[in-house]
């Protein structure tokens, strides 16, 4: 064990060379602040790359119709296939693992906004869905700002009640206006809103939608029992890529297309991209680790190259210290304790500025109000601290065993003789 005046022993050689002790400790301040500053990077570019998907569940998957690209028991190419409420009842029958399943209309396109929607003397032109029962328990990770979603009731009475996203609020309503219980008109159809959202998706262009039930949308403007979108999630310990090849196939099945018209019937699993950017971060954080255990190694080769001059340097020392009975115990303790200190204080330190950077890095962007595509704030885990600490500890007692050991092995006659 070791004692105060061990400690004391141990601060007085390091200040006898405080410029070898100093250099030393900055190779391993260097090493872990790398280390924590690439960690930090990585984790931002992955939180980027998430805010690509949107609010929706991580499994869920997308289904629209497209014209036919091959002829097919006597009908023609180019055919318009049109889903319908019945496809969706079809599916819930024969489609075994299906969760929540939904719909989702849109009043124009897609991905433009397109539809003028008007409040008193403003308007502006957003993108307008008619949408079932389960399509917020897919979009589960829309944050609501106020209000909130519509539900089964406004679909059963068909309400003519709206959510809309915060780039909606912003464009038709004054700064601090609560847009709560106020009319907006969408084609001359007055519909109350109920809630703002925001969908980080697209880069923040799907908070420009308007949500309306789909069964207001369907006797409002005329759409009869038209699905252009199915979208659903597979039940939990289902397997997603099954489920969507049993989908895709019954939906060619009861539209008559061919089995080999990869067109017609489109797909998006989302299982897919969270599995292909999880692929991609898992291989960034392994190359992430790799270069920054490598800076650190270069700090760590360091200190144990110190601990062998330094052992010469105290041949004698150890010499006199076990011909007064000091036990190999005592001289081991002594000099990895001298290691463990320098690589855990120059570590600790490295991990603190490494932090504070990326705090300040995370508080310039916030301030700034700055987003990036692919880049959101950067953080490192509490995880990731304490496995650097770790590492560090284990890695420096490493570092000084050899030279310690090799002092320990040394009897008093030959330390005497080598150090005249």
């Amino acid at each position: 064990m070791i004692s105060w005046d061990g400690l004391q022993e141990i601060a007085y050689t390091l200040k006898q060379n405080k410029l070898r002790t100093l250099l030393t400790a900055f190779g391993v301040f260097w090493g872990i602040l790398m280390l924590i500053l690439l960690l930090g990077a990585g984790k931002g570019l992955q939180k980027g790359a998430e805010s690509t998907f949107s609010s929706d569940v991580r499994d869920s998957i997308w289904v629209n119709a497209r014209p036919s690209s091959l002829p097919y028991k006597g009908l023609a190419p180019g055919r318009t296939i049109q889903f319908t409420e019945a496809d969706i009842v079809a599916i819930k029958q024969q489609v075994p693992g299906v969760g929540l399943i939904s719909a989702e209309n849109p009043l124009g396109s897609f991905r433009r906004a397109d539809i003028v929607v008007t409040y008193q003397n403003t308007s502006a032109s957003f993108g307008v869905f008619g949408v079932a029962d389960d399509y917020f328990k897919i979009k589960r990770y829309q944050d609501y700002r106020s209000g909130r979603r519509l539900n089964s009731l406004d679909a059963a009475e068909s309400r003519k009640v709206a959510v809309i996203g915060t780039r909606v609020k912003e464009k038709l309503f004054a700064k601090n206006e609560d847009p709560l219980g106020k009319l907006i008109s969408i084609n001359g159809v007055t519909f109350s809103v109920v809630g703002v959202f925001y969908d980080s998706g697209w880069e923040g262009r799907m908070s420009e939608r308007v949500y309306v039930p789909l069964t207001t949308f369907q006797k409002t403007f005329g759409k009869g029992d038209e699905v252009n979108v199915i979208t659903l999630q597979p039940s939990s310990g289902v397997d997603g890529f099954k489920v969507e090849e049993q989908l895709v196939n019954l939906l060619r099945e009861r539209h008559q297309i061919s089995p080999d018209d990869k067109v017609a019937i489109f797909s998006w699993n989302m299982a897919r991209q969270t599995a292909d950017i999880g692929g991609l971060f898992v291989a960034i954080n392994a190359f992430i680790w790799f270069v920054g255990l490598g800076t650190l190694a270069a700090g760590i080769v360091g200190i144990s190259n110190i601990m062998i001059i330094t052992v010469k340097e105290r041949t004698a020392e150890i010499g006199v210290r076990k011909a007064l009975g000091a036990t190999p115990l005592n001289i081991v303790s002594t000099l990895l304790l001298e290691s463990i200190l320098v690589t855990s204080i120059a570590g600790y330190m490295g991990l603190v500025v490494g932090v504070g950077l990326l705090e300040l890095v995370d508080s310039g962007m916030k301030a700034l109000d700055l987003k990036w595509e692919f880049f959101a704030a950067p953080e490192v885990d509490f995880s990731s601290a304490v496995k650097a600490i770790i590492l560090l500890v284990v890695v420096g007692a490493l570092a000084g065993l050899f030279p310690a050991w090799r002092a320990a092995k040394i009897s008093p006659i030959e330390a005497m003789r080598a150090a005249k």
